[in-house]
């Protein structure tokens, strides 16, 4: 068995144990492999072990990725996206993780608008209120999905957070907790086209976590891939 495949198997193996361990069905969470830094070989490699969706951080590395392994995947953007880049985008991207504001929301819509193309995508929370990471404060984000939702362009479907970084696991899980409550307490809103089913939390760190917390969809690189280039 290969490295990034034997790798793989005990990714999924430790979601399953989670998932069960939470009394939750193991098919409710989605593996995001994030690619970032990792050359297509090993991109490959993944594939061939059974990776479906993969992440990437930056537009023109993945735009470079996408160009030689294609379509056959799901591609995600799990990194801060720059307005100037939405163009570019809306038209790699199956999924976006970190829309964080208005500006860049009605320029998403505007370009997906201008391909005929409808964005899925989950709104980026920053709960630790570090100024290192991107995201809208959880104060702001009503406001923020109250204007997103009546664009028709942009389908939000949940919420992303990335917690400060520990080496204990359980320190993330109020983060954790934070982003869930905060996701039910905007369904509770019933705002019409805003879906709140995804929650996008948890890496190769603390992903068992998160699983135990709600997680849908958890963005694991170094435990599949291992420790990534800088």
């Amino acid at each position: 068995m290969s490295f990034i495949k034997d790798n793989l198997s005990r990714v999924l193996e430790r979601m399953d144990q989670a998932a069960s361990k939470a009394g939750r069905n193991p098919g409710e969470v989605t593996l995001v492999a994030v690619s970032k830094t990792v050359e297509t070989a090993r991109i490959r490699e993944a594939i061939e072990a059974g990776v479906t969706i993969l992440g990437e951080n930056y537009v023109q590395e993945a735009r470079e990725k996408i160009d030689e392994i294609g379509h056959g995947v799901q591609w995600h953007m799990v990194g801060h996206l720059q307005r100037n880049k939405a163009k570019h985008a809306v038209t790699l991207f199956d999924y976006m993780h970190s829309i964080d504001g208005i500006s860049l929301a009605h320029e998403i819509d505007r370009r997906a608008a201008q391909g005929g193309e409808k964005v899925r995508g989950l709104v980026e929370v920053n709960l630790s209120g570090e100024t290192s990471k991107f995201g809208i404060g959880p104060d702001a984000i009503m406001d923020l999905i109250r204007h997103i939702a009546p664009l028709e362009h942009i389908s939000i479907e949940g919420l992303m957070t990335m917690p400060p970084y520990f080496n204990e696991p359980e320190k993330a899980r109020p983060y954790f907790i934070r982003l869930r409550e905060l996701r039910d307490r905007i369904r509770g809103e019933g705002i019409e086209g805003v879906r709140m089913d995804e929650l996008s939390m948890g890496m190769s760190g603390d992903f068992e976590v998160a699983i135990e917390e709600g997680a849908t969809m958890i963005r694991v690189g170094t435990a599949i891939f291992g420790e990534r280039r800088h």
